[in-house]
């Protein structure tokens, strides 16, 4: 029996996030802040950050590290900045950054590692997005001076582009400890990292407790309308501060961004679970809909990733059909499509969605069989 999709009524409510008529499964980049964020953004105390004297950032901050069980945090724009402001830490010049061959510091971060940080990454491919230990340990680089040097472990939690795939927290303490026995840091790149710890019923300071650093979104799942935070020790913050000014990332008021943060923080994880459903829901109803291919139990958090080979159109082709009937797509591979659930959409949406998509596959099939008969 398909589990049925949930709503957030006063969610819904406050931000009135649907009267566009559209279904925008794209991301959960898309988020609007609800009536609670824009007040705390409107009434923020504030003060210049650059000199450590907004009030409400150094609240934020102090925050994330107790939530995390880390020594301080940093806020900063967006994850990327997070992610690339922990490689340059962790690393030198000709260095290499482990991670997996799908993850998002390697394919959607503009090569910012060699750009700016100047590392190279060393890809190996996991199961479902997700590294073992002899699978990192495999390309590490020996110790000799003609090779370039492995100085830092990325891990993604949870996997985007694996379909939101999980580490659990014994996993990552496990590659924590034999990654600092080799002599290397571990980095976390937790943009939905309060995603994972829902779907694994653990809090996120239990998963990010033997790691070196974290950056996790305000953004995405939690809903607030920009930043990330870098999580980690003291001297590990006060580096993070040097070069997020030094990628342009010192900002002057910006309590205005963190108070939204903060109710985000405080507030949205407690009803993740609620995006989780939906995602099972649609996953569900798209294994139900005949030429399209998914596992719903494959689907653990709030992404939801398909295979359309079978209906004879590519996934650029869905993404474009479905979206004059109000349902917006992203498509990931030539063949794969992507529905990512969010605060923003609740069950109607997740069943107009499944409406929408039948429909569209139904005529799209119905087409193709009929110009065969031709």
């Amino acid at each position: 029996m398909p589990t049925q999709a949930t709503t957030d009524p006063d969610r819904e409510l406050q931000s009135s996030p649907n009267d566009s008529g559209v279904v925008d499964l794209r991301s959960d980049t898309v988020t609007r802040p609800t009536l609670a964020m824009r007040r705390a953004m409107a009434e923020a105390e504030v003060g210049d950050d650059v000199y450590l004297e907004d009030p409400t950032v150094n609240a934020l901050e102090r925050r994330a590290a107790e939530i995390f069980g880390k020594e301080a945090a940093l806020f900063v724009p967006s994850g990327c900045m997070g992610n690339l402001i922990a490689i340059k830490v962790w690393t030198h010049h000709g260095d290499e950054v482990i991670c997996e061959e799908r993850s998002h510091v390697n394919l959607y971060e503009l090569a910012s590692m060699s750009a700016i940080a100047g590392c190279m990454p060393r890809v190996a491919r996991g199961e479902d997005g997700i590294l073992t230990w002899p699978q990192i340990e495999a390309v590490i680089r020996p110790t000799i001076y003609y090779d370039s040097q492995t100085a830092l472990v990325c891990l993604e939690n949870s996997h985007n582009m694996a379909g939101g795939t999980l580490y659990t927290a014994d996993q990552i303490t496990d590659i924590c400890e034999r990654a600092h026995a080799a002599g290397l840091k571990v980095h976390l790149d937790g943009a939905r990292v309060f995603n994972a710890a829902v779907a694994l019923g653990v809090e996120v300071a239990q998963i990010a407790s033997n790691l070196d650093s974290v950056m996790f979104c305000l953004s995405k799942g939690l809903g607030a309308p920009v930043g990330s935070m870098v999580v980690g020790s003291h001297a590990f913050i006060e580096k993070a501060r040097i070069y997020r000014k030094m990628f342009g990332g010192g900002m002057r008021q910006v309590g205005v961004l963190a108070a939204a943060g903060r109710i985000a923080l405080e507030e949205s994880p407690k009803r993740l679970n609620i995006d989780h459903q939906n995602a099972q829901r649609l996953a569900e109803g798209i294994a139900q809909i005949p030429s399209l291919r998914i596992d719903p139990r494959s689907v653990k958090t709030n992404i939801v990733i398909f295979d359309c080979k079978e209906t004879g159109m590519d996934a650029v082709q869905l993404c474009d059909a479905l979206k004059p009937h109000g349902v917006w797509a992203l498509d990931t591979a030539p063949y794969s499509v992507r529905f990512v659930t969010h605060c923003d959409v609740g069950a109607p949406c997740i069943e107009r969605a499944l409406e929408v998509l039948r429909a569209v596959v139904t005529k799209s099939q119905g087409t193709a069989a009929s110009t065969a008969r031709q």
